[in-house]
């Protein structure tokens, strides 16, 4: 009766190596839907963004600066509502830093998030070199005054914009149904607002980028890499500001 003993053991055992491996398929799945939402929207945020700043250079400023303003804030809220229920739609590493911070997002799927979000700009920025030779900076983010100016503005633009992310993303508000529902409803037009709030009047002083990733893309492409920290480090810090923020206004656990 041995041997019939041990068919009898192992067939549990192979179930679960099975299930193990069919949830290991779907969590393997589901991430790179996540990671491949984060490119598209990532490269069409700073395709499109910094492709209206190069037309309106070439152009003479037929778009115009608000134009300009514009075009990052509703690629930004159109990319929102196609892929935010599939990634989160950060499209910038510093929100998928606020989001790890904020314990909205797990440890594991912050670099993947970062790698893609920085290769989708890069891509983005090479695809408008090739198309826009003639344009020397291809829209690449710089100070127009002193360091600690475009520094603390910076700062300060990242910070309102990851404090709004933070109040209308879904993550910690699954308990009420009809709350989490009007939330989804409204991200994309109440982020994309908060863009074209800052850009008007932060683009003409430190470019408005509140994203390392919008910065690197042209930066790299075009080589002006002098101050390329300046938008790696404000919009960092401005995103952490952000987090605690949201800890002091919203209810005991929404980022913990």
């Amino acid at each position: 009766m041995e041997p019939t003993q041990l068919c009898y053991d192992a067939a549990p055992d192979q179930a679960g190596r099975e299930a193990d491996m069919s949830m290991g398929r779907n969590m393997s799945r589901n991430m790179s839907r996540k990671l491949v939402a984060e490119a598209i929207g990532t490269f069409a945020l700073v395709f499109a963004g910094t492709g209206a700043v190069i037309a309106n250079d070439l152009t003479g400023g037929a778009i115009s600066h608000v134009g300009v303003a514009l075009s990052f804030g509703l690629v930004i809220m159109v990319m929102v509502y196609a892929v935010g229920d599939v990634s989160g739609a950060h499209f910038n590493p510093a929100v998928t830093l606020a989001f790890w911070l904020a314990k909205r997002l797990p440890g594991r799927e912050v670099a993947p998030y970062i790698a893609v979000q920085c290769g989708a700009a890069l891509i983005a920025s090479a695809l408008l070199r090739v198309l826009f030779a003639e344009h020397a900076t291809l829209g690449a983010t710089a100070p127009a005054g002193s360091l600690a100016q475009s520094f603390t503005l910076e700062v300060v633009l990242t910070f309102f914009l990851m404090f709004v992310i933070l109040a209308v993303s879904t993550g910690r508000d699954t308990a009420n149904t009809a709350n989490t529902t009007n939330k989804a409803s409204i991200a994309g037009l109440a982020i994309g607002a908060t863009v074209c709030l800052g850009a008007p009047f932060g683009g003409p002083i430190s470019g408005a980028s509140m994203n390392p990733a919008r910065s690197l893309g042209p930066a790299v492409i075009s080589g002006q890499l002098a101050v390329l920290w300046l938008y790696f480090a404000a919009p960092i810090a401005g995103s952490s500001l952000a987090v605690q923020a949201c800890k002091a206004v919203r209810e005991p656990g929404c980022c913990s």
